[in-house]
């Protein structure tokens, strides 16, 4: 990049370009060699005096430079001066140069006139006087010198002149190029989330001197009128955070940089995020000036912060309940698969057979319970399909015909031409059945319960909650008229074993399973509540025209008699296999039970033709199920396999090809139904 240089400069440079003046040259045509060094002498300290000894020397000189002014003898052979003087005045660039004749005859007026008429501007006659001929000389010289110099001054000028537009344009294009600049930050800082502020050392109230920024859009409030009234600053810092902040301000005219983070109510009465940070500038000698700032708005960052610590929170629940609903299942398993045993093993008289009951049914609720738990950490097994909204209404209100009571009133507000949703049937009416529930407890005076639906595009993701794909997606919200949810519970809500109802009212396991069971549908659950306004839960999940079955369907319940069969049993939980083992025993199968992976493989290498079927559970210390398949299939590589499971991933499941999938508590009939589904038809040929 050049520097720009000043006029001044430009004039400096050019007058050091050009030089000193050079000395003016006359030239001297004679063919009398006498002539030319007499008249050489005399004019040497006039100018500088080129000769010629002819007319064609002369014109050959008048190419290699200026003159001032040419001596010309009129007598010369071949070509005289009246002759070189006629070519010298037809050249452009010699036709200005004055002619001096010299002459030693012809002194009539005749030959006067024709030499001036051939460009001769004066006569001097031989012999020559040399004082004469100098003054005359010396005129033309002077008359050169001054013409060059006012030409040397015009072009200083005109470079000067030009130097000046250059410089003018040079200094235009940087002021608008600054502008610019200036237009583009004054830009960027107006459409940040952030002010730029001065602020002097001892301001008391703090009010700003400057600000930068779109003030307004960022508070809501304009300038003016914290410049008028400066305590709205300090009055609008949230209650837990005024201590703090005035706390770090006391410390700024100590030296210390100010870097504090707080909420601050907006003209609109919402509170903001903001970071506020700000050091001391000091002059020369070091004492304090101002401070210069920033003020960030950081709302944004913080939700999404918020977000993701509880997402992370749900995903830890979701993790330990999956793990104590797979112990629960255990237990369960244990539990009912004993009093199958006993109501087939012993005759129960009506007494017994009602306490038998009694506690079949609550382990069932108990399953029940497990149920919720593996919806909300998402690993129950779904069945997904499409399902139209106007047969899923039909079907939700004719389950809630004689739940909701006469003081509340069900609707359906349906969008016309609202897409089917792609979800598990069942889950899906359960989730809707729970939250009306919800809704109407909400209601203990009675109002109003809307149930509506809506075809809504996601197109950049991640939006509602930061967990949704972009796509089409179908909205299934609930919507009551009750008391509602205070704002600083709504982040719980959704959590296991939360509820806002009184003790005894409710598990806490209704919005958590709704919850599990849109998250594992690829959907979300948005809630919003305003205390004494009531509620409103959505359910998002995929537009059902737009999904494609990607999960694997419950397995179906066979009808059918199995044959009896050899059947290895895994299981490291000791109560499960030994219930389990009794239940395939009563079932007429012969069983050989072991706790562990290692001793199962071991029993298939002693003998590979002895097991008509594995059947294992999927939790296991050091090896999984899948893996102990895989393992048995090295050995006995057709052997079926029956995976039993109290929460186990579709995916991880299906990952090991060709094994059936009986979830934990079974009864003897879904036991023997996952046996004859999984041993091949031509096994139960070869058995009967």
């Amino acid at each position: 990049m050049h520097a720009t240089l000043s006029p001044a400069q430009t004039l400096a440079l050019s007058s050091a370009e050009e030089g000193p003046m050079p000395r003016a040259r006359v030239l001297l045509v004679d063919d009398d060699e006498r002539n030319l060094l007499a008249v050489s002498t005399v004019l040497e300290d006039v100018a500088d005096v080129v000769v010629a000894n002819s007319g064609e020397e002369a014109l050959r000189q008048l190419l290699k430079g200026e003159f001032a002014v040419i001596l010309l003898d009129v007598y010369m052979p071949s070509m005289d001066g009246y002759e070189t003087a006629q070519i010298i005045r037809s050249r452009e660039q010699t036709k200005r140069v004055p002619i001096v004749f010299l002459s030693a005859v012809n002194k009539e007026d005749q030959h006067l006139i024709r030499g001036y008429s051939m460009g001769a501007v004066d006569y001097v006659f031989k012999p020559v006087d040399p004082t004469i001929l100098r003054s005359k000389v010396a005129v033309f010289v002077d008359l050169f010198s001054m013409t060059k110099e006012i030409q040397r001054k015009a072009r200083q000028e005109q470079a000067l002149l030009d130097a000046n537009l250059r410089a003018n344009a040079e200094r235009l294009r940087v002021e608008q190029e600054l502008r610019r600049a200036q237009q583009r930050q004054e830009a960027i800082i107006e459409s940040l989330p952030i002010i730029l502020y001065l602020e002097d050392v001892h301001a008391s109230p703090r009010v700003p001197k400057f600000v930068s920024g779109n003030f307004a859009a960022v508070t809501g409030y304009a300038f003016q009128e914290i410049a008028r009234d400066p305590s709205i600053w300090i009055d609008r810092l949230h209650p837990e955070d005024r201590a703090r902040v005035i706390d770090a301000m006391a410390g700024r005219p100590f030296g210390r940089s100010l870097s504090v983070e707080y909420r601050w109510q907006c003209a609109d009465g919402q509170y903001k995020h903001f970071l506020d940070q700000a050091v001391l500038l000091r002059n020369a000698e070091g004492s304090p000036v101002e401070y210069a700032g920033t003020l960030l708005d950081v709302t944004e960052r913080k939700e999404l912060e918020s977000q993701l610590i509880q997402a992370r929170k749900m995903d830890a629940i979701g993790q330990l309940t999956g793990g104590i609903a797979h112990d629960f299942n255990n237990l369960l398993a244990a539990v009912l698969g004993g009093l199958g045993m006993i109501e087939r093993r012993i005759t129960l008289t009506e007494d017994q057979q009602k306490i038998v009951g009694m506690t079949r049914h609550a382990a069932e609720q108990g399953a029940g319970l497990v149920k919720h738990l593996l919806a909300f950490a998402r690993r129950q097994k779904l069945a997904p399909a499409v399902i139209g909204i106007d047969n899923l209404s039909a079907s939700v209100t004719d389950l809630l015909a004689h739940t909701l009571g006469g003081l509340v009133e069900l609707k359906w507000s349906l969008e016309p031409g609202v897409s089917p949703v792609f979800a598990d049937s069942a889950q899906l009416e359960l989730a809707l059945m729970n939250l009306v529930i919800n809704a109407r407890d909400a209601m203990p005076e009675g109002g109003t319960i809307t149930v509506s639906a809506r075809n809504a595009t996601i197109d950049i993701a991640p939006q509602v909650g930061g967990d949704l794909a972009s796509g089409r997606y179908v909205v299934l919200s609930v919507r009551d008229t009750g008391c509602g949810i205070e704002q600083h519970l709504l982040d719980q809500v959704l959590e296991p074993f939360f509820t806002t109802k009184a003790v005894g009212k409710g598990t806490g396991l209704g919005l958590s399973m709704v919850y599990g069971f849109a998250q594992q549908s690829g959907g979300a659950v948005r809630v919003d509540s305003e205390v004494g306004k009531g509620t409103c839960v959505e359910i998002w999940l995929p537009d059902g025209a737009a999904q494609q079955a990607d999960l694997v369907p419950l397995l179906v319940e066979t009808v059918g008699v199995a044959p009896l069969l050899n059947i290895l049993l895994v299981d490291d939980h000791d109560a499960v296999r030994t219930t389990t083992a009794a239940l395939l025993e009563d079932l007429g199968h012969r069983v050989t039970h072991t706790a562990d992976a290692v001793s199962a493989v071991e029993l298939a290498r002693q003998d590979p033709q002895a097991f008509d079927v594995l059947i294992t559970d999927y939790a296991m210390p050091r090896t999984s199920g899948t893996e102990l398949v895989r393992q048995i299939r090295n050995v006995c590589p057709e052997i079926p396999a029956l995976i039993v499971t109290g929460y186990a991933d579709v995916d991880s499941l299906n990952a090991c090809d060709a094994v059936g999938i009986l979830e934990k508590p079974f009864s003897p009939e879904q036991l023997q139904a996952a046996l004859f589904g999984t041993v091949p038809v031509l096994r139960q040929e070869q058995v009967a």
